[in-house]
């Protein structure tokens, strides 16, 4: 009778915890199961706009040199401080000039044993071979006197300004440059434009270059080159402007802002609170509908009209007309979030 009770309430005692056990894993179901996100969209279409592409740069010198001579030794004077203008052609460091003062003695004395053996060549005196080596000795002489000198005594090769000096008359020369000179009369400036404008820019395009120094005040620029690759990593390419700088108003390394007209264009043009941006990053993007499912596309931004603002896809093609935008509910949502799209 005892065994029989036994058996009774090991039973009982099992089918509670499979009871208990059960009804854990519906209530783990129930909480793990993702509730819909109520979103209301709107068909995305493209619009026809005039557009003007406002990108912003750094102005650079149009050329800028460091003066850095290719031979070492002393520093035995430097012409010229830090602001200083010069024009081609103009001294500004002379080198120690023991090597080349000794390279000269030895062409002098070349040069006369070529002579030497020039004319004994025209006596027939001595062989073609010797003649060759002695001219061949000279040439190699001459050109490394030029280099020598053209390195001891350092010109400036354009125009400019000196924009640094890193040494003082007398001291070692460790190649370090000596020397900054910077073009400012004439600036250039690299602009990064998305990959979709790519048929529209063209080199010789004007471009209104703004800079917020000088707010009413536009700096004509024109596109001398323009990049024939992509960055596969943020889907843009460099066009090069030159600017001309007659006044020198602006400087390198001043902030400015291009402005290029593209004429009219297709875009896909999208209320501007359905743009998010990523905390801790200036990354933008949107989330359209698939289906039931919340899909998010990163963009960048074109041009404001009033509340609406035209979006590029970083990925070309991954946002399109005819997508389902997500106008209300979007800051909610997360990528693969489940949507219930309301009226």
């Amino acid at each position: 009778m005892n065994k029989i009770l036994k058996a009774s309430a090991f039973l009982l005692v099992v089918a509670s915890l499979a009871s208990c056990g059960g009804n854990k894993s519906q209530k783990a179901a129930t909480t793990t199961k993702k509730e819909a996100e109520k979103v209301k969209v709107q068909e995305i279409k493209s619009q026809r706009i005039a557009k003007q592409l406002e990108l912003s740069s750094t102005l650079e010198g149009y050329e800028t040199m460091n003066i850095s001579p290719s031979i070492t030794g002393h520093i035995e004077h430097i012409y010229v401080e830090v602001g200083s203008r010069v024009s081609k052609g103009t001294m500004l460091v002379r080198m120690d000039q023991t090597q080349l003062n000794t390279t000269r003695i030895n062409l002098a004395s070349t040069k006369t044993e070529l002579d030497r053996v020039t004319a004994l060549k025209a006596s027939g005196s001595i062989s073609e071979q010797v003649y060759d080596q002695t001219k061949a000795g000279y040439d190699q002489l001459v050109e490394t006197e030029r280099f020598q000198a053209e390195n001891t005594f350092v010109k400036a090769q354009f125009s400019g300004v000196i924009s640094a000096k890193n040494y003082e008359d007398g001291e070692m020369y460790t190649g370090a440059p000596i020397l900054q000179l910077c073009q400012i009369s004439r600036l250039k400036a690299i602009i990064n434009i998305p990959e979709s404008y790519f048929p529209l820019v063209k080199q010789g395009m004007k471009v209104n270059v703004y800079s917020d120094i000088y707010p009413d005040k536009v700096f004509p620029a024109t596109i001398e080159i323009v990049y024939p690759t992509v960055d596969p990593t943020s889907h843009t390419f460099q066009a090069k402007l030159s600017i001309p700088n007659p006044g020198e108003k602006i400087r390198p390394g001043m902030y400015v802002r291009a402005t290029l007209a593209l004429g009219e264009i297709d875009a896909i043009v999208v209320p501007y609170q359905t743009v998010l941006k990523l905390t801790g990053s200036n990354d933008r993007y949107v989330f359209v509908a698939d289906g039931n499912t919340a899909r998010r596309v990163a963009v960048t931004l074109g041009q404001r009209f009033d509340d609406q603002i035209e979006v590029i896809p970083v990925v070309p093609g991954d946002i399109k007309e005819g997508d389902q935008l997500v106008v209300t509910g979007q800051a909610r949502l997360v990528d693969g979030a489940n949507l219930e799209i309301v009226e």
